[in-house]
Parts: C-alpha cells; structure tokens; sequence
C-alpha cells in the first residue's frame, strides 16, 4: 500500500469522527461585541488567538458567550481578557472552569509592545469585538479604540437615522 493511498483512508476516518483537521476553513461568529461599536470609535483591529481550558470551547460552541463589558489588559508582557464570560457548559460537571476568569490572548511580542504603546496613550482602550471560530481554533477580533463623547454618538445616531430614511426613500421610488 502507497502512502498516498493510506492518507485517503485516514482522512476519511479523522472526517468522520469530526476532527478538525480536515475541517473546512470557514469563519462561523460566535459573538459580537455591539455595544463596543456605540461606545468607541475603532481605530485599528487585530486577530488574536485565546488561551481556553477543558469544556470553555464547547461552552462557546453552544453560544453561551457573553461580551458586553469585557476589555483587555496588557500587564507583564502579556496580553489579557477580563470579563469575558463564558457560561459554564452544561455536561462538563467537575471539568468546568470559574466563568469570568481571565483569558490570555495569545498574540506576537511585537504586536504585544506596539499594543502596550498605543493604550498607554490617552483615551486608547482595548476593546474584544468578536469571537469566531476560524476551522476549529477560537480567534478573538481585539479593537484599539478611543472613547466617544456624548455628542458623537448623537452624531452617529442621527447618520444612521439619515441613512435608514435615504435607503427607505429609494426604495419607494424603486417600486
């Protein structure tokens, strides 16, 4: 038997059983951070691979990722997620991890430092705006982003009012 003839049998097998190996390399979005797009302008976005425990990848398979109020922290060199929370998954029992603990981002030094640099400025924050899962590892779409003022999100209120009225307006005269 030829190798070439073997790896078909065993992709076959790996595809049966799930693996994710074979996978296809689709994007499918767990959660979305809205709110983050309301509060701050995004300036600059960047994917990070997260550091997950046991059951927490079935957790978030299962859509039961929350956030809302999370950010992220850059302290030792590493790159952390505070309150994310991931509920705790409903067949995991004693494998199950403390919902709100704090994730590593897994991310390049380089990127790590220049990160570090930018929120250390004024107004900078690091902001989780989406989970998905890229094949099989989870990603996390990380925002450096400057706060709004009242004001601006009046402002951006009102474009999208417009906006909404210009698209419904073409509509009518389309028909």
């Amino acid at each position: 038997m030829y190798v070439g003839q073997n790896h078909g049998i065993l992709k076959s097998a790996l595809k049966e059983r799930g693996h994710c190996a074979v996978e296809k390399k689709g994007i499918k979005i767990a959660a979305q951070n809205r709110k983050a797009y309301h509060d701050y302008f995004v300036e600059d976005r960047l994917e990070a691979g997260i550091e997950l425990k046991g059951t927490e990848v079935k957790s978030i398979r299962a859509g039961t990722l929350n956030l809302k109020d999370s950010y992220c922290v850059v302290k030792n060199g590493e790159a952390m997620v505070y309150s994310m929370h991931i509920s705790p998954y409903d067949k995991g029992n004693i494998f199950n991890h403390d919902p709100d603990r704090p994730k590593r981002l897994l991310l390049h030094k380089r990127e790590i430092n220049k990160l570090h640099a930018f929120v250390k400025q004024d107004g900078y924050a690091l902001i989780p705006l989406s989970v998905y899962f890229k094949g099989c590892r989870v990603k996390v779409k990380v925002g450096l982003c400057k706060g709004k003022k009242l004001y601006d999100k009046r402002q951006a209120a009102a474009e999208k009012d417009a906006r909404r009225q210009i698209d419904r307006a073409m509509k009518e005269r389309n028909q």
